[in-house]
């Protein structure tokens, strides 16, 4: 970056002083170094107006999460298990489903609104992973997964997937997500945004960056968390005759 020289009366080898100006600073986009003529004036009111929105945001985030935990909670007729709830109208009315797309209520803990322990979130993933309990749940001879509305009945998105995977704490139930997502990708091996319960050839978008990110998130937290889940078990060594 180009260092910006001092006005004529404050020479660029002497530091900002009284004598030169006392809102001369060293000031850029990193923080402070680089000299620039810049005011203070300008940087201390970006501050301030940066400080406002920031307690506006903190005071909407928490409105938001009181309004989500009073309204949002709700025992399900089916299971009578306390819930999260895909809608609310605020007249005591709830929807329960859930979406591919992040953020969706199995992605809860990814996002960091709750522990992935979370009593309620756990109750809350087993109607969403359920045909029974999510309109969006579907099952057939390719995979299971959540859908999405965007793409219809019967369209399983790796993406859901993926987000089950990375919010269990079953090797098991792991295991059978790293296998649909392997197994559906039409010998394209790059994650779809859907494919068809039953076909896998029958997918929307060839190439979808979002989920494609996400998987290798994925594999990542696993090399982290649980690499036996990557790892193929060796053969026993030949016994020594």
């Amino acid at each position: 970056m180009t260092r910006r020289r001092f006005n004529s009366w404050c020479p660029p080898t002497r530091w900002p002083s009284s004598s030169c100006g006392a809102r001369r600073t060293w000031l850029d986009g990193r923080g402070g170094t680089t000299p620039s003529a810049r005011s203070w004036r300008r940087p201390m009111t970006t501050y301030k107006r940066f400080s406002v929105l920031f307690m506006r945001a903190k005071d909407l985030a928490a409105e938001i999460e009181d309004g989500i935990r009073r309204e949002a909670v709700v025992v399900h007729r089916r299971t009578g298990e306390a819930v999260y709830a895909y809608e609310v109208d605020g007249f005591g009315n709830a929807f329960h489903m859930d979406d591919a797309n992040v953020p969706s209520l199995l992605s809860l803990p990814y996002l960091g609104f709750v522990p992935v322990n979370d009593t309620t979130y756990q109750s809350t993933r087993r109607i969403v992973l359920s045909a029974a309990t999510n309109p969006f749940y579907f099952q057939g001879a390719a995979g299971q997964g959540v859908g999405s509305p965007h793409t219809g009945p019967g369209k399983i998105w790796p993406m859901s997937v993926i987000m089950q995977a990375l919010t269990s704490q079953d090797d098991d139930e792991i295991r059978a997500c790293l296998s649909v997502l392997r197994s559906t990708t039409a010998s394209r091996w790059f994650m779809h945004e859907s494919f068809d319960k039953d076909d896998a050839t029958a997918f929307t978008r060839p190439w979808f960056s979002w989920a494609n990110s996400l998987f290798g998130q994925l594999i990542f937290h696993l090399a982290e968390s649980r690499p036996h889940l990557l790892l193929r078990p060796r053969a026993p060594p030949e016994a020594v005759v």
